[in-house]
């Protein structure tokens, strides 16, 4: 099991769900340089890992998910490094994205900045009541840089990100999931049971197929692709697995399917 100085990495090896926890309690798991780096490292480790099938992203502490990026590292950079951040940052996150292994942000307490745009760079979020969404990039004469006026546009719509992103204002759970920023919203005690219930379900399905609906997603957002066909293309492959077989004869049979993933 791999080691983080800013991670914790803990794999249920009898449910294939992997547990990442920011943990900087102490600047309420607040980004910097390495941090990142060891989030990019961790997501390489699990997709090369074949016993992990989900990712659950969670903060340590009941009080930040993300408190957002670490503003003395932040201030020694200047417009060439700070370019350079945002290209690792954006990096790590699409890493996250693009996983084929579905991957569920738990948030708990502050998401902001950073931490709203690692939250929004998972598949889905889930929120603890207490959660706290914003990017206040806008009060220290910033914008977010990993990839936070993408993909909050792609999931709220332009209008209210930019209002968010405008005035750096933050939000409530209630009002993120209102929105479509989050999924769930649940007491904060039932946040990772809820996470792990939601993961399981998710796991039950053909892993194959799973991965293939993200791709298919993520297709839609791509300039570079068309969406429409990327889905034929992906329909079409599906029915050469032993899952789609293995699927259609369990149905016909009337009992549970056996996925393989292949």
């Amino acid at each position: 099991m791999p080691t983080f100085e800013n991670l914790l990495y803990s794999l249920d090896a009898a449910t294939g769900i992997l547990t990442i926890t920011l943990n900087r309690p102490s600047k309420l798991n607040a980004l910097n340089a390495a941090t990142i780096e060891e989030i990019r490292e961790a997501t390489q480790q699990a997709l090369d890992d074949p016993q992990v099938r989900g990712i659950i992203l969670t903060g340590s502490g009941e009080k930040a998910f993300v408190a957002g990026a670490d503003i003395s590292e932040l201030a020694a950079l200047n417009d060439i490094s700070g370019r350079r951040a945002a290209e690792r940052g954006q990096e790590a996150f699409c890493m996250l994205e693009e996983s084929t292994k579905p991957v569920i942000a738990a948030v708990n307490g502050f998401a902001l900045g950073g931490g709203c745009e690692l939250a929004m760079a998972c598949h889905m979020r889930v929120a603890s009541d207490n959660a706290r969404f914003g990017q206040p990039e806008v009060n220290l004469g910033l914008i977010p840089g990993y990839g936070g006026t993408q993909r909050l546009t792609q999931l709220i719509g332009k209008g209210k990100a930019l209002e968010l992103l405008l005035t750096g204002d933050q939000i409530k759970a209630d009002e993120a999931h209102r929105l479509g920023l989050v999924n769930h919203v649940v007491p904060q005690a039932e946040l990772l049971p809820f996470c792990q219930q939601l993961m399981t379900k998710i796991l039950s399905k053909a892993p194959l197929a799973v991965g293939l609906v993200i791709d298919c997603v993520n297709a839609f957002y791509d300039k570079e692709m068309n969406g429409y066909q990327t889905e034929a293309n992906s329909f079409g492959h599906s029915f050469a697995s032993d899952d789609f077989r293995e699927g259609t004869t369990a149905f016909l049979e009337k009992r549970p399917a056996v996925f393989t993933g292949k």
